[in-house]
Parts: C-alpha cells; structure tokens; sequence
C-alpha cells in the first residue's frame, strides 16, 4: 500500500508536470487528482522537493536493474539518458527549479552505484588487489565525467541525440576502468 501511495503521487506530479512548472504545482493538486487526503502525502514526503527526489531515485533503480558489470555498463548508461528523456517535463522542470546540487548529488549517486559495480567486477579479476579508496577513487573520477556529461546534455534541452553522445563516452571509455586498476597495482606503478 505505501508504495502503491507514492507511485500515484510519482503519477500526479509527472503528469502535472505536463501541463505547468514545478513551483506551480501544489500538494492539494496532487493529492486531489489521486483522491488522498494532504496527511498522506506528508506521511511519506517532507515536501515536493522530497517527492521529485524520490521520484528521480526509482527511476533510476529501474533504469540501471542489473547494468553494473563491465558488460552491461554501456546499457545502463544508455538506460539511464534514455530514463531521462522519457520523462523530460518532469527533469527539466526539475532542473529550473530545484539547485543544481541536489541534481548532481542525485546524479552522482547513480552513476556512482554503475561504476563502482563496474570497479568491483575489475578489480576482482585483476591479480593484484587494490585499496578500497583506490577502488572509490576511481568510480568518483570516471562519475564526474558522466555526470558533467549528463548535465550539459539536460542544459541544453536534450536535444543533441544522446545515443550519440553515450557512444563517444564509451568509446573514451574503452578499458580505461582496467587501466587504471593496473595503474594503482605495483606492477603499474
């Protein structure tokens, strides 16, 4: 039953988002049109802020189910651009109107979760193990990237076809991870 609670708020706020700007939609609209009282809402949301945050984080668990290995990045990355267009009122609504911090920070999280999987995996088949922060160094590095990357791309409206520009990123990619653990290994020191 929560659940069900917050994805019907999720689909109120999206599909006001259609229609009018963030700051504009209020709690009595959303709870309104899914026929709840303001109490629900409050019960699991502090505010809408709370809510497009919530809504931002289950998007992407589902773009990125099961995408965090050396293999399987590319589509997760791919799903994750392709999460965002999908619901492109609802993100660019949200990146006018929330601070661009708490999108990064959103967007950090994310990528960061794909990559250090991908690390993980890598660092599991080198022969020579790596420091935990060497590993954490290296997700953060390559999270930066992806991230200013992402946010360029939501700046300039998404317009630009992103398979495109998610196709540069791995081909800049292309072994890197595996590199720079055998960089931090003695051997590659």
């Amino acid at each position: 039953m929560i659940n069900s609670t917050k994805q019907a708020l999720e689909a109120s706020l999206k599909k006001f988002l259609l229609k009018k700007p963030l700051d504009k939609i209020t709690i009595q609209d959303l709870t309104t049109d899914c026929g709840m009282s303001r109490m629900a809402f409050y019960y699991h949301f502090r505010d809408i802020y709370d809510l497009v945050e919530w809504t931002c984080i289950e998007d992407a668990k589902k773009a990125l189910q099961g995408k965090k290995t050396q293999d399987t990045w590319q589509e997760g990355l791919m799903q994750i651009f392709e999460a965002v267009l999908e619901n492109k009122p609802f993100i660019l609504n949200a990146f006018r109107v929330i601070s661009r911090e708490q999108i990064e920070n959103f967007l950090f999280a994310l990528t960061y979760s794909l990559l250090m999987g991908v690390v993980e995996e890598q660092a599991a088949q080198s022969p020579i193990q790596i420091k935990e922060e060497e590993k954490k160094f290296i997700a953060d590095f390559y999270k930066y990237s992806f991230v200013g990357m992402m946010l360029d791309w939501i700046k300039q409206g998404m317009k630009e076809e992103y398979q495109e520009l998610v196709q540069n990123i791995c081909t800049v990619m292309n072994g890197n991870i595996a590199n720079s653990i055998h960089n931090f290994t003695k051997e590659g020191k």
